[in-house]
């Protein structure tokens, strides 16, 4: 009940002013009446017309990453619009691969790290230098935010040493922006990962749909309270919208250090893991667009940066 309770939430923004602010100017502009710690959701901007505006977008053309590649990425990457993701064959090498493996080993024996969620490791860039260069570095930023048409920051982390087996879902009902869109999901293979060891899956063209927000599962809640909806509610009802719009699933068969890039509202989750005695260590880095409100559709809290 407490999880539920908007007042608990206030409260807590409220010692984290510093995290909250990058929030505020948008909110000034877009005349929403909100502190740094109000809750706020999708029902919050329904009225609106007017939408923050992005700086100058930058080329992909311009990008070091684009001009790198070789066609088949070349062709990926013009594909984005039309696909929802990215392929970056083997953008990791093995040295940098073999480093975040060792950096996550050894944050766990330090326990500055833990598992939370059953296989979750979250935030571990907050904890390392290192992980969080590799996630920050220039070159990718750069590259991300023409991808995102925007200012791309780090923001999350997620680090897996099993498959995750999650069922299909969009970030964006976790990780929210207004306007939408303004997040972009980064999953890098840490080992090689086949079909027993719980790889990626992914649904092309599913950016297109309609982003399934509170609203459309009745779990906006009410003035007090946020809605009392189960997440296997949400799950249920995308897998309802994969049946209806016919949409062909992808398995992501990766290889060492390769990465996929997806689209704020792409359907992805993950395969059963069936091959126990197999790790699968992977890390997902999430960018939000410096340009947009962010926040936290389900608990409708604004997103907190470090």
């Amino acid at each position: 009940m407490l999880r539920r309770i908007r007042l608990v939430y206030n409260i807590y923004n409220f010692f984290h002013k510093n995290e909250l602010a990058h929030n505020l100017h948008l909110y000034k502009k877009l005349g929403l009446n909100k502190k740094y710690y109000s809750s706020i959701s999708s029902k919050d901007f329904k009225h609106l017309t007017e939408k923050p505006a992005n700086a100058k977008p930058i080329s992909i053309e311009s990008t070091d990453i684009y001009k790198e590649a070789d066609e088949v990425t070349k062709k990926s990457i013009a594909d984005f619009e039309k696909n929802g993701y990215i392929i970056l064959k083997k953008y990791f090498t093995e040295n940098q691969v073999e480093e975040i493996n060792s950096e996550i080993e050894k944050l766990l024996i330090e326990k500055k790290i833990k598992f939370k969620y059953g296989n979750k490791i979250m935030f571990a860039i907050n904890q390392s230098p290192l992980l969080k260069s590799f996630g920050s570095n220039s070159r990718l930023i750069h590259f991300l935010s023409s991808v995102i048409k925007g200012e791309a920051k780090l923001f999350q982390s997620i680090n897996f040493m099993m498959g995750s087996e999650q069922k299909s879902h969009s970030d964006s009902i976790h990780m929210t922006t207004y306007p939408l869109g303004g997040l972009l999901g980064v999953w890098i293979a840490l080992e090689e990962i086949g079909p027993d060891n719980g790889p990626l899956h992914y649904y092309p063209g599913s950016q297109k749909l309609p982003y399934y927000l509170n609203s459309d599962y009745d779990n906006e809640g009410n003035s007090f309270m946020i809605g009392n909806k189960g997440y296997s509610e949400y799950e249920k009802m995308l897998e309802e919208k994969i049946d209806e719009n016919k949409i062909q699933k992808k398995v992501f068969l990766a290889e060492k250090g390769d990465v996929l890039i997806w689209h704020a509202n792409l359907f992805h989750g993950g395969e059963p893991h069936t091959n126990k005695s197999k790790t699968r260590k992977s890390m997902v880095l999430h960018y939000f667009d410096l340009n947009c409100v962010c926040y936290h559709e389900i608990t409708q809290r604004p997103s907190l940066f470090k």
